[in-house]
């Protein structure tokens, strides 16, 4: 219920007041039935703009660290997630793969929208990284069809790190459905599995018109911010 609330008489119009939304290809989305919206991941601000957006209700695959902050903060974080709709999910360890793909597939055999950034993370300059696997597993084995979403301006709006977003107009594009029904028998494959999740990734990259980066955001992430917590001595 408080889902609804917030989506049409809090923050829905909030956002759509400030932010002034260019919504594109809304008519992809399927009026009712199962399937993924697959978009990038520019900006903490995504969470709240695609869902205000949408008609229908969207349930997305949201990092435990959301639910489980300290303080009063961290529970009124994680009170307003899971109000939201949105189910938390370890992102660490060996199994947090499968946990979060166990729960989308929960979400999908309710004949509802799933939302996933198949980034896996947020994009730390703008750019579009590879896409990991999981999106793919969940298409494929629920045999749904795959929006693809882009964020354009949120990343100027709200770049990592920034808690207040600045006010400028943003654009939510909506690209037609994949149909991935041609690799039918075909969910355990690798090679199927990748290719897959490479069209995806293909389709946002169209929509977005960002600089495409073959690697996982997270392994590049890494990398830049090692020298920060290992500092070189000076002779």
């Amino acid at each position: 219920m408080f889902y609804y609330v917030l989506k049409y008489v809090i923050l829905g119009p909030l956002l759509r007041l400030l932010f002034r939304p260019r919504i594109e290809g809304l008519e992809h989305i399927p009026a009712e039935g199962a399937a993924i919206v697959a978009g990038n991941h520019l900006s903490f601000s995504d969470h709240f703009l695609m869902p205000a957006i949408i008609k229908r209700r969207i349930t997305f695959l949201a990092k435990a660290e959301y639910f489980t902050g300290p303080g009063l903060k961290g529970r009124l974080t994680a009170a307003f997630f899971r109000s939201a709709g949105q189910i938390p999910v370890d992102r660490s360890g060996k199994e947090a793969g499968k946990a979060a793909i166990r729960e989308g597939l929960g979400v999908l055999s309710k004949g509802e929208l799933l939302g996933i950034y198949p980034e896996g993370t947020r994009s730390h300059d703008g750019r579009l990284y590879k896409g990991k696997v999981g999106v793919a597993v969940m298409a494929l084995r629920a045999h749904v069809p795959v929006v693809p979403c882009a964020m354009v301006g949120t990343f100027e709006i709200q770049p990592p790190g920034q808690v207040v977003p600045k006010i400028k107009r943003v654009t939510v594009r909506f690209g037609e459905p994949l149909d991935f029904s041609r690799y039918t028998g075909m969910e355990n494959e690798k090679a199927a599995i990748r290719a897959v999740t490479d069209e995806i990734m293909y389709a946002i990259l169209e929509l977005s018109g960002q600089e495409y980066v073959d690697r996982y955001a997270a392994e590049v992430k890494d990398e830049q911010e090692q020298p920060k917590r290992f500092p070189r001595r000076r002779s």
